[in-house]
């Protein structure tokens, strides 16, 4: 198929639709919350899979800017546990950018796997390095901030990570069969 300046509006037009819609299906997810960390963090309901199927279908440059704009999103409307730059940058922007780079992985259940493995790994990392920098003195006396903060980030990264793969791995072909029968309309 040659791309006309129409097919490709058509293109841009359903791509924006689709990260408004992922952004808010993720948003919503979010509410619920099956554990809250005292500090930030907390484990939902699978709020990462619409981003993760977004990059998928879109790519992760593409899904890299939907992650990070949902990190604002999350970050301006939600309950702020730091004011601090850095941690703004690092557990919102990137953080949730980080889940984008699923999108560089293919559109295949098993690239879904890794790639929402490696955008929750990702993700995990960015947590601990403002958890080092910004949240350190939160590390009790005598521990090392960088050994606190993976450990603290791990917490509810691990099952996040966990509730998000096992949600892609058994229902990633129902949801890409509806999203592929919806869009061939």
């Amino acid at each position: 198929m040659v791309k006309t300046p129409n097919t490709v509006s058509k293109a841009n037009t359903r791509m924006l639709v689709e990260a408004g819609l992922a952004i808010a299906i993720a948003y919503v997810l979010h509410f619920v919350v099956l554990f809250q960390m005292p500090q930030g963090g907390s484990v939902n309901a699978a709020n990462m899979v619409p981003l993760f199927i977004f990059a998928l279908r879109w790519g992760g440059k593409a899904g890299i800017f939907t992650g990070a704009v949902y990190g604002l999103v999350a970050f301006l409307l939600g309950f702020k546990f730091s004011l601090h730059p850095l941690s703004i940058i690092l557990d919102y922007i990137v953080g949730f950018g980080a889940l984008g780079v699923a999108g560089f992985f293919g559109d295949s259940r098993p690239a879904a796997i890794i790639g929402s493995f490696t955008g929750c790994t990702l993700r995990w990392l960015s947590s601990v390095i403002s958890g080092a920098v910004v949240f350190a003195s939160y590390a009790p006396a005598g521990q090392n901030p960088w050994v606190y903060s993976i450990v603290y980030n791990a917490t509810y990264m691990i099952p996040e990570m966990l509730i998000n793969g096992l949600v892609i791995v058994l229902f990633y072909t129902q949801i890409m069969k509806g999203i592929n029968s919806v869009t061939k309309r």
